[in-house]
């Protein structure tokens, strides 16, 4: 006898009371709001489960305690008005690392006033190379005795005592600090036809790309013409070989980043152009760059970077007043903190959440909205009879 009482105590918990059937009216209005509402729910749903598949990526801060690491620098830019054979890449840190006229990793392409590469297949490209400098009318290479051992013309060392073409000669001045400012009373740059090949590629452009690696300390890059050397611990660029010959340093850096690109990355010098207003114009770039790591969901951990940067321009022709050397310069800071970015799976129950914030959210709203409609129309249409019945 206690159970039907118990359960009529439990009806009065009923939190939604049912109407009779023959008591429900439907309006095309509420059909609208209905279907509307569908629409709109599927739409929400489905952006909430897309935003639900996505990496929930959580960043953090600390003091950076790495030792020993290298610096991977990306670089792909494009010298419109400066020839490859004109241009030398250096690199050097505050540790005495010095890595002059780099082309280890790095490729440079040759491009004609139109920016259209020259050939398809990049080179390592060294100037005075016997293998790809020679002009049609110069001796063969396969003429000349293999075993032969050829001038330095006062340069030489210890370490080298030959120079048999215009490239070891170029290198054994450089070693000695000397400028190269007659190459036409050099043989092996008489043979290779040096001159003819600088004035072959006195219009064109050049694309250098690839990388280079460095100490994990401040340094710099830059790219810029003339054979470089040191001369009393000075770094200096010889540039009498191009007889007082004037720079357009227009440039545009197509990519430019410090390690590998991780998911969400902004490197901000990509893209940029710059048109020198002047010969003989100095970019200045000072990149600022941050330790990084990205561990991904499966728990693959990458070690890279991210930068800013600013970026400063100067023209160092005679008689302007300002000392430097013209080409494009970067001078990177390290800094001492790290951001570590941990990608994460977004929470089941928070899209379960929101699934359930926007059904009844919408469900309540469309509601609130049908009620409106349909008490506004018989409101409307009560006056209407009362106008007809007076």
């Amino acid at each position: 006898m206690q159970s039907p009482s118990v359960l009529e105590r439990l009806r009065q918990f009923d939190a939604y009371p049912k109407t009779l059937e023959d008591f429900r009216v439907k309006t095309f209005g509420g059909a609208a709001v209905t279907l509307s509402s569908a629409v709109l729910m599927f739409i929400l749903f489905v952006s909430e489960f897309n935003y639900y598949l996505t990496k929930e990526v959580q960043p953090e801060l600390f003091v950076d305690t790495s030792r020993g690491q290298k610096i991977r620098i990306n670089v792909d830019i494009t010298f419109s008005k400066l020839p490859c054979a004109y241009l030398s890449i250096d690199a050097m840190d505050v540790s005495g690392e010095q890595q002059i006229d780099v082309d280890h990793n790095l490729f440079k392409q040759r491009l004609d006033t139109d920016g259209k590469a020259v050939s398809d297949k990049p080179e390592k490209q060294e100037l005075g190379d016997a293998s790809k400098d020679l002009v049609a009318n110069v001796t063969k290479p396969k003429e000349l005795d293999p075993s032969r051992c050829e001038s330095c013309y006062g340069a030489e060392t210890d370490d080298k005592k030959c120079c048999n073409n215009c490239e070891d000669v170029r290198e054994a001045y450089r070693k000695k600090g000397w400028a190269f400012n007659n190459p036409s009373g050099i043989e092996q740059c008489k043979r290779e036809g040096w001159s003819e090949k600088m004035s072959a590629q006195k219009n064109e452009g050049c694309r250098v790309f690839g990388y280079l690696e460095v100490n994990k300390v401040a340094g710099n890059f830059h790219f810029a013409p003339g054979k470089s050397f040191q001369q009393h611990h000075v770094h200096v660029h010889d540039l009498q070989a191009f007889g007082g010959q004037k720079f357009n340093i227009t440039h545009r850096i197509k990519h430019l980043s410090f390690g590998t690109d991780y998911p969400g990355i902004i490197n901000p010098l990509d893209e940029t152009y710059e048109a020198a207003e002047a010969e003989q114009m100095m970019f200045q770039y000072f990149v600022k760059v941050v330790p990084t790591t990205y561990t991904q969901i499966s728990g693959q951990t990458l070690h890279t970077n991210q930068f800013s940067v600013t970026k400063h321009s100067k023209t160092v022709a005679a008689g302007s007043g300002e000392s430097g050397l013209p080409g494009v310069f970067f001078m990177y800071e390290l800094s001492p903190m790290m951001v570590k970015y941990t990608e994460k799976q977004r929470s089941f129950m928070h899209f379960l959440t929101g699934v359930c914030a926007i059904i009844g959210g919408v469900f309540t709203v469309a509601g609130l909205i049908d009620g409106m409609i349909y008490h506004s129309a018989r409101a409307i249409q009560k006056k209407i009879d009362l106008g007809k019945a007076s």
